[in-house]
């Protein structure tokens, strides 16, 4: 249990202070979020809102964990994650087209698992 929660905490540190997105689209992704899901709940109730939740929220763990793995920590690159060595260090550049497709499909598969219809 203690490693896992060294992992967490790792991963933690490294959302808060990595560079790939602007610090005021980190903010806006949560309003935004909570935006998709309140709307979500006003056209489909409560029941499927939280379907998608947890749906959206396990596949985005999954890609996340999916980055994690293959960039051994964020520390390699792989598909549209790039670190580029500058004076000896390490800098991760911006996350790339694969990254936000997968959350377009996240989105996506959420909304069919959780039964929501439209029309």
């Amino acid at each position: 249990m203690k490693h896992l929660l060294q992992e967490v905490s790792y991963d933690t540190e490294f959302v808060r202070s990595h560079k790939l997105q602007p610090a005021w689209y980190k903010i806006l992704k949560i309003f935004i979020l909570l935006g998709v899901i309140s709307a979500f709940v006003w056209l489909f109730g409560w029941r499927r809102a939280v379907v998608f939740t947890v749906a959206f929220l396990l596949l985005s763990l999954i890609v996340h964990m999916t980055y994690r793995i293959n960039t051994h920590k964020f520390t390699r690159n792989w598909l549209d994650f790039v670190i580029v060595e500058e004076k000896e260090k390490n800098i991760r550049q911006g996350i790339g087209v694969v990254y936000y497709a997968w959350v377009i499909l996240n989105a996506a598969i959420a909304f069919l698992i959780s039964g929501a219809r439209t029309g």
